[in-house]
């Protein structure tokens, strides 16, 4: 491999949005805080978690506990009796002298969703006026330690970039890709990830410009993009708000970064389907299908009927399978209904607030 390009300067804020993560947010954190050669200042949003992640992050950084590395961690990660420097803040709070320190944790009494927690560490990110670039990283994933210095090399090459996604492996088979980037069918709203499944030594990573979207758990914006594009939007609640965001850039290039590289546990929060393995959950159904539809509305309202036959066939498929509970929640995601009881039995009381004003809205 040549030489990495000298990194630029200026700060990168990593954006960890966390629910109920307590099993393995110290994976990821300690794997970001050993990253090599970057200047990194990691806010952990914590979107009202039911368990302790809170609880876990601050023992952890005050030294009250240690963190055990696991013995299936895909990268060398030792464990260190350092601690960074921590601060601890209620969501909307501002930062004492708007530096974010090495490691913040954010506790949101609301859980708005995924991008309504990658925002809250925006908005910090962006008070700090020495952050140049935005990292948002998925929660149950562990950062290479050459990751953050890549994406820094990219940008050396590319100083105008947008955004720029990285390589997602998975945790339990690291010699497999689980996503390079996106690809959107205009005509039923299903998203594919570029070259999921094979193995990670023998594909290319795509150009930015073969690709739709960058990787909402492994991608890193410019503080052009954030402040000329605007927020993550929010009513998606989880899935298809990358894809969105990606598509709002205009002429900021989106770029792919292979030496970015992390190993997701893919679906360890919310039951997403696993590439040759585990079938998505009703949860991740539900979700799913609700922001695919969504986003068909907005982008390309011609071809709703397309993307409701689909729909109604992937239902179908899924009774046909045994399925049902999953055929049921995937309608219900899809046509704006709420959710069933088995996928509200896991939301905060503000997350379902706010997916029924969304249902309502759209005549449910």
């Amino acid at each position: 491999m040549p030489p990495m390009t000298p990194a630029p300067a200026g700060p990168i804020c990593v954006i960890v949005v966390a629910y109920n993560a307590a099993t393995f947010i110290l994976d990821c954190i300690a794997s970001v805080l050993a990253s090599e050669d970057a200047d990194l200042r990691v806010v952990v949003v914590d979107n009202a978690s039911s368990d302790s992640t809170s609880a876990v992050i601050r023992d952890w950084a005050t030294g009250a506990r240690a963190h055990v590395v696991p013995e299936d961690m895909p990268i060398a990660l030792q464990a260190t009796e350092a601690r960074p420097e921590f601060a601890e803040l209620a969501a909307g709070e501002a930062v004492p002298g708007q530096r974010l320190a090495r490691l913040t944790l954010v506790r949101s009494d609301e859980n708005g969703g995924f991008a309504a927690g990658v925002n809250i560490g925006l908005r910090l990110g962006v008070e700090d006026g020495d952050v140049a670039h935005f990292w948002v990283l998925n929660p149950d994933s562990v950062a290479s330690p050459g990751a953050a210095r890549a994406f820094l090399s990219a940008v050396s090459a590319n100083p105008g970039y947008g955004l720029i996604t990285g390589r997602a492996c998975y945790y339990d088979h690291p010699e497999t890709v689980q996503i390079d980037g996106g690809l959107v069918n205009r005509w039923t709203g299903v998203t594919r990830n570029a070259n999921v499944g094979r193995p990670a030594a023998e594909a290319d990573m795509p150009e930015g410009d073969a690709i739709d979207f960058a990787f909402g758990g492994n991608m890193l914006a410019s503080r052009k993009f954030v402040e000329g594009c605007g927020e993550m939007p929010e009513d998606y609640f989880l899935y298809y708000e990358e894809v969105d965001w990606s598509l709002r850039r205009g002429a900021l290039p989106l770029l792919t970064c292979r030496e970015a590289l992390i190993y997701h546990r893919a679906g360890a929060s919310i039951g997403s389907p696993i590439f040759g393995g585990r079938a998505a959950s009703p949860f991740s159904l539900y979700f799913k299908h609700r922001a695919r539809m969504m986003f068909v509305r907005r982008y390309h309202p011609w071809a709703w009927p397309v993307a409701a036959a689909y729909t109604l066939a992937k239902a179908a498929q899924l009774v046909l399978g045994g399925d049902t509970a999953g055929a049921g929640a995937m309608l219900r995601g899809a046509f704006a209904g709420r959710p069933p009881l088995a996928v509200a039995g896991r939301l905060h009381p503000s997350a379902l607030s706010r997916i029924g004003h969304a249902a309502q809205a759209n005549g449910a």
